[in-house]
């Protein structure tokens, strides 16, 4: 099993470290030819306007859009959520677009402001969750599958093959997220 990780910026080698020890093969999504013979996605934490910048810039941003739209499953962490929102609560930006959900960008606030906590979560149970200027999702449309909530805000989303997470799974030894994540691949 291939999965791409996109690796123009951010927290990507974290994410192919736990998806190799798991047995997939990790392919870094550097430009738009990168793009070929992935089972899977990850769209990694970092800073989302600048990957999104890059991911235009690189023209991979519609190539990205059209395998979600035909069923390529995606995990997006952090930065990554907001890549895969419709909608932005504080920016009439968006980017890949495929998630129909509104994310509000730095909500739990600054950097100092990053937290761990445990969050009981769909499919998986009781998880330890990293947030780093995390998001959040503010409103979802109808199909969203919350997974994830704490303090009343959902941190975790689930939307056909789309997982979409505010925390960074790939900072934890816990691997029950990437796991969840390739069995929707060998579906």
């Amino acid at each position: 099993m291939r999965i791409g990780v996109l690796a123009v910026q951010g927290a990507f080698i974290e994410h192919e470290k736990m998806l190799e020890k798991l047995g997939a093969t990790c392919v870094e999504l550097r430009q738009k030819s990168d793009l070929v013979d992935i089972d899977g996605i990850v769209l990694p934490g970092g800073e989302s306007t600048v990957q999104g910048q890059l991911l235009r810039k690189l023209d991979m941003l519609d190539t990205i859009r059209e395998m979600i739209k035909n069923g390529t499953p995606v995990l997006a962490t952090c930065a990554g959520l907001i890549l895969l929102a419709e909608k932005l609560a504080d920016d009439p930006l968006s980017h890949i677009a495929t998630l129909p959900v509104t994310v509000k960008r730095n909500a739990y606030g600054r950097q100092l402001s990053s937290f761990n906590a445990d969050a009981d979560i769909k499919n998986i149970g009781t998880y330890p969750v990293v947030f780093i200027r995390a998001p959040y999702v503010a409103d979802i449309s109808d199909g969203v599958d919350v997974l994830a909530t704490i303090d009343d805000h959902i941190v975790a989303v689930e939307y056909k093959n789309q997982i979409g997470l505010a925390f960074h799974p790939e900072l934890t030894d816990d691997t029950r997220i990437h796991e969840y994540f390739l069995s929707k691949i060998n579906k």
